[in-house]
């Protein structure tokens, strides 16, 4: 072992799968259960047979039943550290423990910070989810029930049992769920309360990244724009949700001809840097608030994450004109 790395022994494992593990596709488990492990290991262990569910053989693509017992095969895991860690830190734990707003034996609300994606990957080793189940590792069962993009600060819905994520799915594709955003647009906007309705169509430009664009292929996308604030150059605008697509009020705001302030995919560029003026340093979108009916009680929930001292910063900068 070299002093840059960090080697953990895990044993075999036998795991009875509960009613709120079931559903889940078996590679989905293990990457949870064998944090750090890399996703080509992953599929070999279950190539090789060395997991196996009620000691036969299966695919990644086998989805997890209540009362199926899982062998987790002994495998070394390895975590290098400093600023690559796969584990978060202490300290990025501490913060996120600080933004909860929320929490019991079903549900949990974070008010996400900006510059956070919500899983890791594309080159990041963790996201809010992975802080979570790191953070709480007596919790079986953790998953988004949603996304933010990585600079969209605010609610965000993490479920706790998988029978919760399903019933909040249920609500999110019935549009049952209300959510509310807070954006600054470029100008002045004079189109008042309007519920805008776009086909929005995803495409895979170089490098992996999306990039969504307002065509008659696309899907049927709705978002309800009410003006709040005006300033000389920008509009503070709160946005509700009727539909749940990628980047979807980022794209609907510039084919309004109103781009976000600070949107560097999307946004305008001039306006971006008179607004960096004012002390904007990221996208200013955040998510506000949700609310739903609870799907098991029937009763009204309703959370709301305040605007960032960042972003008020910058309003109260714009309302002095400096």
């Amino acid at each position: 072992m070299t002093a840059g790395q960090l080697n953990r022994r895990v044993s075999v494992e036998l795991v009875t799968i509960s009613d709120d593990q079931a559903g889940q596709r078996i590679d989905n488990f293990l990457a949870t259960k064998l944090k750090g492990l890399p996703k080509s290991r992953l599929y070999r262990l279950l190539r090789k047979g060395e997991v196996r569910v009620n000691k036969g053989r299966i695919g990644p693509a086998y989805r997890l039943q209540a009362g199926d017992v899982v062998r987790v095969p002994p495998v070394r895991l390895s975590a290098r550290t400093g600023g690559n860690s796969a584990e978060p830190s202490a300290s990025a734990l501490e913060f996120l423990a600080g933004r909860v707003v929320f929490e019991d034996k079903q549900l949990l609300v974070l008010d996400k910070p900006s510059g956070m994606a919500v899983h890791g990957g594309s080159g990041l080793s963790y996201g809010v989810i992975e802080a979570l189940r790191a953070s709480r590792p007596d919790c079986h069962y953790l998953e988004l029930v949603h996304r933010l993009d990585r600079e969209t600060s605010g609610c965000l819905l993490i479920a706790k049992r998988r029978s919760y994520l399903r019933s909040l799915h249920s609500l999110l594709r019935a549009g049952a769920m209300e959510k509310q955003y807070m954006t600054l647009v470029r100008g002045d906007w004079q189109l008042g309360k309007i519920l805008l309705e776009d086909q929005l169509s995803t495409h895979q430009r170089r490098g992996g990244e999306r990039h969504v664009e307002v065509g008659a292929e696309g899907k049927a996308s709705a978002s309800r724009f009410r003006p709040l604030q005006s300033f000389s150059s920008a509009t503070l605008m709160e946005v509700s949700l009727l539909t749940g697509r990628t980047h979807q009020i980022r794209v609907q705001a510039e084919a309004a001809g109103h781009p976000v302030a600070g949107d560097d995919k999307y946004g305008d560029p001039v306006f971006n840097r008179q607004m960096a003026r004012f002390g904007l340093k990221r996208m200013f979108l955040h998510a506000h608030s949700l609310a739903f009916e609870d799907p098991g009680s029937g009763e009204w929930r309703a959370f709301s994450a305040p605007l960032p001292e960042d972003l008020r910063d910058v309003m109260d900068r714009l309302e002095g004109g400096a």
